[in-house]
C-alpha cells in the first residue's frame, strides 16, 4: 500500500509539473510564427520539419499535451458553468479561456493536496485520520484558491470603474456640448485615460466600427462590467437615443448623480471608520 501511495503522488507531481510548465509561460503567441520571424536574413530551412524540431520541448511536447488536457476538461464541464465562469472572467477584464482557468484550479488543487499531505504526514507527524484532513483540507483550498481571486479581481475592477465614471462623464459632457457626437466623445476619453472604463470605451468604439448598433454594444458593456452605475448611465443613454432626448441634458443630470453618488460613498466610509477602528 506504501508502493502505490507513494506511486500515485508521484503521478500527481509529475502531472501538476507538466499543467504549470505549460501555463507558466503561454503569452499567446503562435511559437512557430515566432521562430520563423527569428530567422531574419538567415537561410530558409529545408523543411517545416526542420522548423518543428528547433522549437524547445515546451513548444512541442508541453503545449500540445496542456491543449489536449483542456479539451478534457471541457468534456467532463457542463456547459452551463463554463458560461458562468467565462462571464467571471470577463467581469474581471481577463482574456483567459475557462478551460485554461480550469486547468489552473486543478493545478491549484493538487499542488495544496501534496503541500497538506506532506504536512500532516511528513513535518507534523501526525496520526492518520489528523494528517488526511490536512490533505483534503488542502485539496478544498487549493480547488477555491484561483475563485478567491478570481473574485477579488472583480471587486477591485468594478471599484476603478466606480471611481473613474464620473471623470469620464464630465468629459464626455464637455465633448458632447462642445459639438462632438458621443462616439466620438466616447474616442476622446478612450484618448486620455488607460483604465479599465477607457478600454471598455474603446471596445464599444471598435464594435460598433464592426456593425453593431450603439444600444447592443452598450449593453454588452453593461453586462461585462456589472456595475449599478453603469447600468444606469447606458439605460440613460439608450433612451435618450430612443426618445430624441438632448444627449448633453442626459449626460449633465448623469455627470451630476454619479459625482453625488461619490460623495455619498465616501461620507458612508468615513461614518464606518471609528467602528472599524475600534477592533484593533
Amino acid at each position: 500500500s506504501v508502493i502505490i501511495f507513494i506511486g500515485v503522488i508521484a503521478t500527481l507531481v509529475i502531472v501538476g509539473a507538466l499543467v504549470y510548465v505549460g501555463l507558466r509561460e503561454d503569452r499567446g503567441v503562435d511559437p512557430l510564427q515566432e521562430r520563423l520571424s527569428q530567422f531574419g536574413d538567415r537561410e530558409l530551412p529545408e523543411s517545416l520539419e526542420d522548423i518543428e524540431l528547433s522549437l524547445s520541448f515546451r513548444d512541442r511536447i508541453v503545449v500540445p499535451l496542456m491543449e489536449r488536457l483542456a479539451a478534457l476538461t471541457v468534456k467532463f464541464t457542463p456547459q452551463k458553468q463554463l458560461e458562468a465562469t467565462r462571464h467571471a472572467l470577463e467581469l474581471a477584464g481577463q482574456t483567459t479561456d475557462p478551460t485554461q482557468f480550469f486547468l489552473q484550479r486543478i493545478i491549484f488543487t493538487i499542488v495544496f493536496g501534496i503541500v497538506g499531505m506532506l504536512l500532516g504526514f511528513v513535518v507534523l507527524k501526525e496520526q492518520t485520520t489528523t494528517a488526511i484532513l490536512y490533505t483534503v483540507g488542502g485539496l478544498v483550498l487549493g480547488n477555491y484558491f484561483p475563485m478567491l481571486s478570481l473574485k477579488s479581481k472583480i471587486s477591485k475592477r468594478q471599484q476603478n470603474i466606480i471611481k473613474a465614471l464620473p471623470d469620464a462623464l464630465d468629459l464626455l459632457t464637455i465633448c458632447v456640448e462642445a459639438g462632438l457626437g458621443f462616439d466620438a466623445a466616447m474616442g476622446k476619453v478612450y484618448e486620455k485615460w488607460d483604465n479599465e472604463l477607457a478600454l471598455a470605451f474603446g471596445r464599444v468604439l471598435r464594435e460598433i466600427q464592426l456593425g453593431k448598433a450603439r444600444r447592443d454594444a452598450l449593453k454588452d458593456m453593461a453586462l461585462r462590467m456589472d456595475v449599478p452605475d453603469i447600468n444606469s448611465f447606458t439605460a440613460a443613454i439608450i433612451q435618450s437615443e430612443q426618445l430624441g432626448v438632448s444627449m448633453s441634458k442626459i449626460l449633465r443630470v448623469q455627470s451630476d448623480q454619479m459625482r453625488t453618488k461619490r460623495r455619498q460613498r465616501a461620507q458612508e466610509k468615513a461614518q464606518q471608520a471609528p467602528v472599524k477602528m475600534m477592533i484593533p
